[in-house]
Order: C-alpha cells, then structure tokens, then sequence
C-alpha cells in the first residue's frame, strides 16, 4: 500500500484550489491536473508498506496544537516533458514542528523516509505545458489545521485516488 501523511482541506479552501487548477487548465497545451477530490498538504510520504498499524502508532504518539496554515503564491518546478505547478504555503514554525515530529516517530518506528528539506505545497497540475502565463488569485487564504490524516494513494480506473483510512486529532 503507498502511503503519506497530509492536512485535508475545507469545502472553501477546496473552491479556491480548483478555480487555480481551471486557470492553469485554460493557460496549458497539456498536464494531469490534480482532481478535486485528491488536493491536499502532504505531511510525510511514506511510500510503499504494509505496516499501516505502525504508521497509526507513530501518527497517535504525536501531540500537536491546532494552528493556521497561510497558502500563498504560486510556483513551478521545472521537468522536461512538463513543469509541476503548486501553490505554496507561508513559513509556518507549527507546520514544520509537526513535519519533523510526524518524521521522528515514523522513523522511531523503523521507516525510512527521505530527509530533504520540507517545501509545503500543493500539487495543481503535473507534466504541464503552458500556452500562455496562467491567471492565478495571489490572495493568500487562511485555514486552521486541526487533524493530520493517513492517506492511501491507488489507482482506480485508470485515475489517481488518494483515500483517508486514518487520522489524528490536535489537542484541544
């Protein structure tokens, strides 16, 4: 099973991230445009594992405030064949704390992970080729974050489906 771990978003900030998705649409030749339905912060990748118990145990060990994330402007990475666009989020010390702890106790429980720098962003279109320059909203919006969630990554018929199969609540 391929797993990560993510924040999940609101109907509202969903509306938002789609009506970017659509501008990148109308600005591009071609790319895979994330569904509405699979946006998310990824947390974690965890990758390919059976050991979904384990994950659970790492995820509950943790302890974590809710907070606010800001998401913020847009950005590429350059690929051949087609850039990845993102939205990114703002330097954020809460979401980081909760990067590197969900990390600890993920590797306390003998995964390996990648360790790289955490860039928080949010995947709106991969392998994209643009026609012109898309017009994307800068107006940061804000959301508290108040779980963290265990996601599955599958494909059925043929499409990406991301499905939560487990979560964690902040201390209230």
């Amino acid at each position: 099973m391929r797993l990560f771990t993510a924040i999940l978003f609101t109907p509202e900030i969903k509306k938002v991230l789609t009506d970017h998705i659509a501008a990148l649409k109308i600005a591009s030749r071609s790319g895979n445009f994330t569904l509405e339905n699979n946006l998310h912060l990824t947390i974690n990748f965890i990758g390919e594992t059976d050991r979904v118990e384990d994950v659970k145990k790492a995820m509950s060990a943790i302890r974590f405030q809710p907070f606010t994330i800001t998401l913020g402007k847009s950005g590429v990475f350059r690929r051949s064949g087609g850039d990845i666009y993102w939205l990114g989020i703002a330097q954020n010390p809460q979401l980081d704390s909760l990067h590197k702890n969900l990390f600890e106790a993920l590797r306390a429980k003998g995964f390996t992970l990648e360790n790289r720098d955490y860039k928080p962003h949010i995947t709106l279109g991969r392998e994209v080729v643009l026609n012109k320059t898309p017009a994307f909203s800068e107006k940061p919006l804000q959301m508290t974050v108040s779980r963290v969630s265990l996601m599955k990554s599958e494909r059925i018929g043929g499409k990406l489906v991301y499905t939560e199969i487990f979560y964690k609540n902040a201390e209230m």
